[in-house]
C-alpha cells in the first residue's frame, strides 16, 4: 500500500487527476482502450473537474461507477448525473459511459449492467471513496449481502444491496471487481476519515468497516489523503 498526504484537497485533486490520466493513457497505448470506475459524493468533485480538463484520448476510455443509487439519472441523488455534470465535460466529454441503472426492476438492471461490464473487464483504474462508517462503494457495515459482495472468490460482478437508512437500494461492484482492477486508488479527506482508515487497518473484522476488505485484498492500493 502507498499512502500519500496532501496539504489540501485542491493539491490532492491535481495530483490524482494527473496520475489517473497517466494510467489511462498507458492502458490505451498498451491495450487500445481503458475502463475507469469512479465513486460519487462530494469528495471527488474537484478531482473530476481536474481530470476532465486533461487532454488524453478520451474517445477510447469508458467510464463507469463503483456504485449507484437505484434512482433515475435525472435525480439529484444519481451518481450517473453527478459524473455526467462534473467529469464527462470538456476534454472528457468524448468518453463513453457505462451506467449501472436501467429503467427496469433492480434485478434486471443488475443483470444488464453486469453483462455490459463483463465485456470491459478488468477495470484499468478504480477510484474509491470511503464514508465515516468505513463503507466503500456500497459495501456497508452490517448490511445484508455484505459477505457475499465482499467474497474475494465470489463470481458476481455487481450486486443489489440496501444502504442502512437510505430510501432506495443501491447497485455496487463487488470485491473481485475492485481487487481485479489494474490500479486502485482510495481518495479520502479530513481528520475523521483518516482516523477511520487507520482503525480499519488494525481491525480484526472488516465487516465492521468494509474498507478493510479492500485493504486486505488490494496490496498495491494507492491511498491519497488531504487534511
Amino acid at each position: 500500500m502507498q499512502f500519500t498526504a496532501f496539504n489540501d484537497g485542491k493539491e490532492l485533486a491535481r495530483w490524482l487527476a494527473k496520475d489517473v490520466a497517466g494510467e489511462l493513457s498507458s492502458a490505451v497505448s498498451e491495450r487500445g482502450s481503458a475502463l475507469l470506475a469512479v465513486s460519487g459524493g462530494n469528495t471527488p468533485l474537484q478531482f473530476f473537474r481536474e481530470l476532465s480538463a486533461i487532454d488524453i484520448d478520451w474517445s477510447k476510455i469508458c467510464v463507469t461507477l463503483a456504485d449507484e443509487r437505484f434512482v433515475p439519472p435525472d435525480s439529484g441523488r444519481s451518481n450517473q448525473r453527478l459524473v455526467t455534470l462534473e467529469l464527462l465535460q470538456h476534454k472528457a466529454a468524448r468518453a463513453h459511459f457505462l451506467p449501472l441503472y436501467a429503467d427496469a426492476e433492480i434485478g434486471t438492471s443488475v443483470a444488464e449492467a453486469e453483462k455490459a461490464l463483463a465485456e470491459h473487464l478488468p477495470v484499468d483504474v478504480i477510484v474509491l471513496g470511503m464514508g465515516t462508517d468505513g463503507h466503500t462503494a456500497s459495501l456497508f457495515p452490517g448490511s445484508e449481502g455484505l459477505r457475499e459482495a465482499a467474497d474475494p472468490k465470489g463470481e458476481r460482478l455487481l450486486m443489489a444491496v440496501d444502504a442502512p437508512g437510505a430510501a432506495e437500494p443501491r447497485i455496487t461492484v463487488t470485491l473481485p471487481v475492485i481487487a481485479g482492477a489494474r490500479t486502485q486508488y482510495l481518495h479520502i479527506e479530513g481528520a475523521e476519515k483518516r482516523e477511520v482508515f487507520e482503525t480499519a487497518q488494525e481491525a480484526g473484522d472488516p465487516g465492521q468497516a468494509p474498507i478493510g476488505f479492500v485493504l486486505e485484498h488490494c496490496p498495491d492500493l494507492k491511498v491519497v489523503w488531504a487534511k
